[in-house]
This record gives structure tokens, sequence and C-alpha cells, in this order.
């Protein structure tokens, strides 16, 4: 076990010693007994509606993908993306991967666009002329799939149904305007900071 295993083991532990300590001082235990039986199974619940979603999501970007609409984004965010990805040939496969998870991240599919972007990390990585030192296209498109724009924020919405949101897409107009800035300003620093 490394050091920063064993450190992380004594955070947990502590935070869980204080929880009990503060749920017996203000009179809690029966919450906090309650919910240390019901969090397990909350917590599997919740990861069969993600990897189901996930599943699905993943399956129709595939479907889009071999049906041709990754090569039609590909097209239409060409003039954009020949500029912030300048180590890249435009019909690489690197390319492809790229436009893949851009789409996933557009429509909110966090957990969708991870496998896509580790795709798109490692065709970068075969056209890196400097093995182990990131790109500035591979730092780039990191900063890019950190702050995406995300048009439909699918998987928050999901989450905020499954947990009893009376309106789960009403935090729409917030996500695109700090999906926006980030996504300009990240892009912004990487150009001015890169060598």
């Amino acid at each position: 076990m490394k050091n920063g295993d064993i450190m992380l083991n004594y955070i947990w532990g502590f935070i869980i010693l204080i929880s009990v300590i503060c749920a017996i001082f203000t009179g809690n235990i029966e919450p906090l007994s309650n919910s240390i039986l019901t969090g397990a199974s909350d917590a599997i619940n919740l990861v069969i509606t993600m990897v189901g979603m996930m599943s699905l999501w993943t399956g129709l970007l595939k479907i889009a993908d071999n049906g041709g609409l990754t090569y039609l984004l590909a097209k239409l965010f060409k003039p954009v993306l020949k500029h912030l990805f300048k180590d890249c040939p435009e019909d690489s496969p690197a390319m492809r991967a790229i436009c893949m998870n851009i789409t996933a991240n557009i429509l909110g599919l966090g957990n969708a666009a991870t496998p896509l972007g580790i795709s798109a990390m490692k065709e970068m990585n075969k056209l890196n002329k400097n093995s182990g030192v990131a790109s500035n296209s591979m730092i780039t498109f990191v900063v890019m799939n950190t702050a995406s724009i995300q048009l439909l924020p699918t998987t928050m919405s999901i989450l905020r149904q499954k947990y009893h949101s009376a309106a789960p897409f009403d935090i729409v107009p917030a996500i695109w305007i700090s999906s926006i800035v980030a996504l300009l300003v990240g892009i912004l620093l990487t150009k001015v900071l890169e060598k």
C-alpha cells in the first residue's frame, strides 16, 4: 500500500469517526443508522441507473459513428478543430475520436464521453513525436473535455429526476453559461501558454 493510500484511509476514517461523534451529541444516531443501512442499496440503484444510461448513449454514439454521423460532425467542426488541434491530420482517427468525444460532451453524456476521450488520447499519442510528454493538442483536448459545452445535460438531469426533482431540466441555462465561459477561458489559457 502506498503512503497516499494510507493517508486517504486515515482521512476517511477520521470523517466517519467525526460523523458518528456528531450524531451521538446531536441526538441523530437513528438517522445515521438508517442511512448506513439504506446507503448501500441506494448506491447500487444509482449505479444501475447510470450504467444503463451510459450503455444506451455509448451504443447510440457507436451507431452514429458507424452511420457516418461523426464524419459529418467532423466536417462541421473542422474549421475550428483544425486550428485547435494542429498536430492531428483532418481525416485521422484521432480527429474522429475527438469529434465523438465533443459530441458526447455536447449531449451532456460525461460518462459516455470518458471512453471516447481515452480513445482520442490514445490516437493523439500515436501522432505525438515526443513520447512521454503531452503534445499541445493533447493538453488542449484535456481542457476542452474537462470544460465542455453541454447543450443537453443528460446525466445531471437523469440524476435530478431520479431524486424527484420537479423540473430536472431547469438547470440548463446555468449549465450553458458556465460551460461556455469555462471552455472559452480554458482554450484561451492553453493557447497563451502553449510552448
